[in-house]
C-alpha cells in the first residue's frame, strides 16, 4: 500500500465514531464538526479504500461487511494508540504517581464517576485514591496534605484555599424522626426550625460553614435550639432517628441514606447547597491541574453542575 492510500488520523476517528453511532448527527456532535464535514470525510476515506464502508438510506446508516471488518481491525489499534498518547502526554506533564482526592458526603454525586473516568483516561499513569472527610473537620485533611484536592460543601472562605468549579447544586430538606409532627407535612420553612432542636458540631469546622448548613437563627431572628454536638454524618442520622433532634441536610441524603426511622421534608425557603472542588492555593501540582481540567470537561459534557 503506497503512501497516498494511507488514511489520515481524523478520517479513521470519524469512521470509528460513525461505526459506533450509526448516525451522522450524533457523530458530528461528538467530533464537534458539521454533518457535511463528517460526510465528506467518510466519502474521502471510502475513495481511498475503493469501496463503500456504510450503507446509507434516508432512514438508517449501517456498516457494509467491509466496513464491519475494518472497524473490528481498527478498534484495538486505535485504543492502543490513544492509551500510548495519553501516557506520553502524562509523562511530559508530570501527571503520574498518586492523586489523593477527598470527598465529603456524596462528593460530586452522579458526576463523580464521570470526573474520575475522564481523569483516568487521560492520565493512566496517575492513580487516584479516594478518602472520605467528615464535617467535624471538612478542610483539615486538605490543609495537612492528606488529600491534594477536595470535593466539599460550600461555603469555603479561607485565604489559603482556592475554590474551583461547582459540581453539584441541590435543595435542602429537614431530616426529622419518623414520628415527628413535621414528618406528616409536605414542606416546612426556615421559621419552623425554631420548633425543633438541631445539633452543633465538634471539631475545628469553621463556624460560618456549620452556621450555613445548620443555622442558629431563623430569618426573622428567632433562635434555633441546639442540642449536643456531632462529629460524623452517621452519628447525626443515628441521633435524629433516636428522637434527639432534627437537621437540615441536602436533598440527596433522602436518596443515598433513606431509612424508615427518618423522614425528609423539603424546606421551602432554604438556600441551595453547593458542592465545589477546593485545593491549596500554594500547593497546586500538575496532578491537581489535571484533575480540575477533568472536572471542567465533565461539567461541559453535563451542561453544568449536577442538580436535583
Amino acid at each position: 500500500m503506497d503512501g497516498e492510500v494511507l488514511p489520515e488520523r481524523h478520517e479513521l476517528e470519524a469512521f470509528l465514531v460513525l461505526a459506533e453511532e450509526l448516525h451522522f448527527g450524533r457523530t458530528a456532535e461528538r467530533l464537534r464538526l458539521s454533518q457535511a464535514r463528517v460526510s465528506q470525510t467518510i466519502k474521502k476515506l471510502e475513495r481511498r479504500i475503493g469501496a463503500p464502508l456504510f450503507e446509507r438510506t434516508s432512514r438508517r446508516v449501517a456498516l457494509t461487511p467491509l466496513g464491519a471488518r475494518l472497524r473490528d481491525d481498527l478498534e484495538p489499534l486505535h485504543r492502543g494508540m490513544t492509551r500510548a498518547m495519553a501516557r506520553a502526554i502524562a509523562a511530559a506533564r508530570g501527571v503520574d504517581g498518586v492523586l489523593h482526592v477527598g470527598f465529603l458526603g456524596v462528593g460530586a454525586g452522579e458526576l463523580t464517576p464521570r470526573i474520575l473516568g475522564a481523569f483516568r483516561t487521560r492520565h493512566p499513569a496517575c492513580e487516584i485514591r479516594m478518602r472520605e472527610t467528615h464535617f467535624a473537620d471538612p478542610l483539615g485533611p486538605l490543609r495537612s496534605g492528606e488529600v491534594d484536592v477536595l470535593i466539599t460543601r460550600l461555603p469555603v472562605e479561607e485565604p489559603d484555599l482556592t475554590v474551583g468549579p461547582v459540581v453539584l447544586s441541590e435543595p435542602r430538606v429537614l431530616a426529622v424522626p419518623a414520628g415527628h409532627p413535621f414528618a406528616r407535612r409536605s414542606r416546612v420553612s426556615l421559621e419552623d426550625l425554631s420548633r425543633v432542636t438541631v445539633f452543633g458540631v465538634t471539631g475545628p469546622a469553621p463556624d460560618y460553614w456549620w452556621d450555613f448548613h445548620v443555622p442558629r437563627f431563623t430569618p426573622s431572628g428567632r433562635p434555633i435550639p441546639r442540642g449536643q454536638d456531632v462529629a460524623t454524618f452517621q452519628e447525626l442520622l443515628a441521633l435524629i432517628a433516636a428522637g434527639q433532634g432534627a437537621s437540615p441536610v441536602a436533598a440527596s441524603v433522602d436518596r443515598y441514606h433513606a431509612r424508615p426511622d427518618i423522614a425528609f421534608v423539603p424546606i421551602d425557603d432554604a438556600p441551595r447547597t453547593d458542592v465545589a472542588v477546593v485545593w491549596r492555593t500554594a500547593g497546586v501540582t500538575a496532578r491537581t491541574r489535571a484533575f480540575v481540567q477533568a472536572v471542567h470537561d465533565a461539567l461541559r459534557a453535563n451542561g453544568g453542575p449536577a442538580r436535583s
